[in-house]
């Protein structure tokens, strides 16, 4: 099967790229609003891009044609946001982050998920994530009707018994993030892992 998405196929594009290219991380994301009421939306086109300095990279589209979402409007104006990787314990209260609730509204609030303070900056993460990534726009590149947020991880916070703290290595059956598969509703575990040893 051939899906051209120069012509034929490219109104379907976001459906076909979002079904196959999969498992994909989520990022569970918090902002300040304008009245510092704090914002909290998944995005799942998102991933670590490299580690010297340490960056991130998500891909909040516009609420409508040519009017950006909360999250990035927030973003350009604070330069500051947190990243959490969200686990089954918490997937039910993501996915709620994503309804359309008025602006200035606390998602958070809304579906039981509580903050803390974080290190560097004055968005709060979310106490129940088990990972949070203190972040500081890098930069923002806008490529057609895409916009690509990149960010510069300044602090990391895990829950306690993730990383062993000697090797900073991820203990065994301690982190199950949730991934995004196909569309609409499709997400999976991280249970089900096996190992393949490199060559030397």
């Amino acid at each position: 099967m051939h899906l051209d998405l120069t012509t034929t196929h490219a109104k379907d594009a976001y459906k076909i790229l979002s079904g196959i290219v999969t498992p994909r991380p989520i990022a569970l994301v918090t902002t300040l609003n304008e009245d510092k009421s704090i914002n909290a939306a998944p995005f799942s086109f998102f991933n670590v891009l490299g580690a010297s300095p340490p960056i991130i990279g998500f891909a909040p589209g516009d609420r409508e044609p040519g009017i950006p979402k909360d999250t990035a409007k927030n973003i350009r104006r604070t330069k500051e946001f947190v990243v959490h990787l969200p686990d089954e314990s918490i997937a039910q209260q993501m996915v709620g982050c994503a309804a359309s609730w008025p602006y200035g509204v606390s998602e958070l609030a809304a579906v039981g998920l509580t903050t803390t303070p974080s290190t560097a900056l004055s968005v709060p993460r979310i106490t129940e994530a088990p990972v949070a990534l203190e972040c500081e726009e890098w930069g923002t590149l806008n490529i057609g009707d895409n916009r690509l947020i990149i960010g510069r991880v300044l602090h990391v916070h895990t829950r306690s018994g993730i990383l062993n703290p000697e090797t900073l290595h991820i203990e065994e059956n301690a982190y199950h993030p949730i991934g995004r598969v196909h569309g609409p509703d499709g997400y999976c575990t991280t249970r089900d892992q096996f190992k393949v040893e490199r060559p030397e």
